[in-house]
């Protein structure tokens, strides 16, 4: 399993695998070949159905350069090595080709190079799947967190701490702004809206109004390209910050309190990552908002101070509940049905850390069952449900 530096990434969105993975490739090959004449871009699978509504574009061409980078969408080629590919090519003066180089974009703002055996050299913890670290902790009398501060380098304390001032600022940023967002579909924003007192409301509605007002929040910034976590996406951003963000207001945490949380959500999202895939391209969003929902309760459960066996309860209950949950995001926009979705995952996340407290004694499925189960039910997802824009929602809204 790798660092939980690759899962958590600080960027702009709207995309972690349209945007942010896209550009880092673009910056790959142009360190490879950095006085080409001019570059050329091809994308394929998702990054060419939905890659203008995601910016894809843009982000390549701020690095390589308008004047001298074409840019296209094959939306045509089928029989690629991952849905999120795209290859460059780099030609001299005279219309030569000096380098030519494919790229996945394989979630989470990771990209890897065709050919390139995934994770070669890059391993941090020596464990393949939640029940070798559950049987790990259990036996060294730790949790979560502290297994990822046993493995993690010396400066990982430092790094979560960006982590999660990032994930505040960005919530209070998007709690300040209102408007629409960009992208023509006339969202407008309304994390400022939900996070206002409304009349005659309870104590419990108040608080359900305000953890879905921060998911909202960071989730519009996401949509307006900016500054977020991904977590384990852009597209699900807004998911863990919203329950931590509630939590440490409500209960008053100390940072380590908070930094111990992220380290367990970590934990969780990586098993995902490793074993399955975080890619709403590749898996559906069940990839995405599901992971972020587990690694949310998985959260929650360190806080509260709950178990292991809790833990990997609430986990499994927060992805089990939204397998084969689809992509179809409306013209290929992380807007609808993307931000409402990343409020109602943040209470589900509650609600699933809740719910394995009282019956965890009763549990049957593990989480690496529920993994499997969701990778397994993402490939059998039709293409058109997978981040292309070309089925569900995105359809049925554009014909109305």
């Amino acid at each position: 399993m790798h660092s939980l530096r690759e899962l958590y990434k600080i960027g702009r969105g709207p995309s972690s695998s349209h945007t942010m993975g896209p550009e880092r490739a673009a910056r790959d090959f142009q360190g490879r070949c950095p006085s080409a004449a001019r570059y050329r871009a091809v994308l394929y699978g998702s990054l060419a159905h939905t890659g203008k509504g995601h910016l894809t574009d843009v982000a390549i061409l701020s690095v390589l350069g308008e004047e001298r980078t074409e840019v296209v969408f094959d939306r045509e080629k089928k029989d690629l090595p991952h849905p999120n590919t795209m290859t460059f090519y780099a030609y001299d003066g005279e219309g030569n080709v000096l380098e030519e180089r494919t790229y996945l974009s394989v979630g989470g703002g990771v990209i890897r190079a065709l050919g390139e055996k995934e994770g070669e050299g890059k391993d941090v913890y020596p464990f393949k799947d939640f029940s070798e670290i559950k049987a790990y902790c259990e036996k060294e009398g730790i949790g979560l967190d502290e297994l990822a501060f046993r493995y993690e380098d010396a400066e990982f304390r430092d790094f979560l701490r960006e982590v999660w001032e990032t994930m505040r600022s960005t919530i209070e940023a998007g709690l300040r702004e209102s408007g629409e967002l960009p992208g023509g579909l006339h969202v407008v924003r309304k994390a400022k809206t939900l996070s206002q007192r409304q009349p005659n409301e309870s104590p419990e509605e108040r608080e359900k109004r305000e953890i879905c007002s921060y998911a909202f929040a960071t989730s519009e910034e996401n949509a307006s390209c900016g500054l977020v976590v991904t977590a384990p996406t852009c597209g699900a951003s807004g998911v863990l910050p919203a329950v931590l963000y509630h939590l440490s207001k409500k209960y008053h945490l100390a940072e380590n309190a908070v930094l111990a949380a992220l380290a367990a959500a970590g934990i969780v999202g990586n098993v995902v990552k490793t074993n399955a895939s975080v890619s709403g391209a590749e898996a559906g969003c069940q990839a995405e908002i599901g992971t972020a929902t587990c690694m949310a309760a998985a959260a929650v459960c360190r806080l509260y101070g709950y178990s292991l066996e809790e833990t990997e309860y609430a986990a499994e209950i927060a992805l089990e509940h939204q397998l084969g949950l689809t992509c179809d995001p409306v013209g290929g926009l992380v807007q609808i049905p993307c931000i409402e979705r990343n409020a109602v995952a943040a209470m589900r996340a509650l609600d699933s850390a809740e719910l394995a407290h009282v019956l965890h004694g009763t549990r049957k499925i593990s989480f690496d069952t529920i993994v499997k189960t969701m990778y397994e039910t993402g490939k059998d997802l039709s293409e058109r449900y997978r981040e292309t824009s070309e089925g569900g929602l995105a359809v049925t809204y554009r014909g109305c």
